[in-house]
């Protein structure tokens, strides 16, 4: 997640009104009959976390980190890649240049639903060049290409066009992201009706935070956890920093999960939650210590589902 915080203005009812307005969202999209909804599969946390293991092992061979312009970065890239093309995937490499390095977006398509309704879900790949950066952001990283070798696994036909993503640079402001929002013409923006953002999702002393930007996205969500007995909060602590920005500044909807950063986990927090109150959610972000050993399985295993839960709901 990028460090600096931008302010946010926004109510459930202006976005709703606007997304219909600027042409569709989730809910437009849904036809007004439907048969139920196929249930997502549970993904194995043991699977997420063999993937956080590889950009582990990746980062420890390449100077520690994984950041952009560093052959950590690319080495990351190219193990999301060959999972997705072994799964029958069509990816795609974007490059760009930022600070005099060369980065890397990849993108991924699933064949088939219908292309002028996509539904994305997308993380960013790249830490930062002082550790491996497993939570921040190898958690969200993991649990997309998971949910995405789940789709291939269950053979999934959505009736919407399915398209998973990992960004480049988000560290130095979300340049992957701005990238490949600023390269889509207005009609293929137009085509994407929900972009879901998963950014930090295993922090040690977690939080459950929900994005509530679009809210027909933020309910799939929330009725995920609350099926789980969970309550969550809003997200604000990323507001602005991180790639879910891109998109939603030329009006896509957007949504999706975090676990909490360096914002301390208050008394209240810590008595729905557990953990402990007056630390932060994660006291190794953007640090060294960022490894592996950083990652509280419970709450990787929890968001993880949640990932593949909105997939399958929001793309049927």
């Amino acid at each position: 997640m990028k460090l600096s915080v931008s302010g946010r203005a926004t109510a459930a009812a202006a976005v709703a009104a606007v997304t219909l307005l600027a042409g569709g969202s989730i809910a437009d999209a849904a036809p007004a009959s439907r048969t139920p909804v196929a249930a997502a599969p549970d993904l194995p946390v043991a699977n997420i976390k063999a993937h956080l293991t590889q950009l582990q092992s990746i980062a420890t061979a390449n100077g520690g980190n994984r950041a952009h312009g560093r052959a950590g970065y690319k080495a990351s890239l190219d193990y999301v890649k060959a999972r997705l093309d072994a799964a029958g995937f069509t990816t795609t490499v974007q490059q760009f240049t930022s600070s005099g390095r060369t980065g890397y977006n990849l993108i991924a398509d699933w064949p088939g639903g219908d292309t002028n309704q996509v539904i994305m879900a997308g993380s960013h790949l790249d830490g930062v060049s002082a550790g491996p950066g497993i939570n921040d952001n190898g958690s969200g990283s993991a649990a997309v290409l998971e949910t995405a070798l789940a789709v291939s696994r269950a053979g999934y036909h959505p009736a919407k066009h399915l398209r998973f993503a990992w960004w480049g640079a988000e560290e130095l402001g979300m340049v992957g992201s701005r990238y490949y929002v600023r390269n889509l013409s207005s009609a293929n923006r137009a085509k994407i009706k929900g972009y879901l953002n998963f950014d930090m999702i295993g922090s040690p002393n977690p939080g459950y935070f929900v994005y509530d930007d679009d809210p027909a996205i933020e309910k799939t969500f929330k009725d995920y956890f609350t099926g789980l007995g969970i309550a969550t909060e809003p997200e604000t602590e990323g507001d602005g920093r991180s790639d879910h920005a891109s998109f939603k500044n030329v009006g896509i909807p957007v949504g999706g999960l975090f676990s909490g950063a360096d914002y301390l986990k208050t008394a209240a927090q810590a008595a729905k939650w557990g953990g402990t109150a007056g630390r932060a959610f994660d006291r190794c972000y953007h640090s060294s210590c960022d490894t592996t050993a950083n990652i509280n399985d419970t709450a990787l295993d929890r968001n993880g589902d949640a990932v593949a839960h909105a997939v399958w709901q929001l793309s049927s």
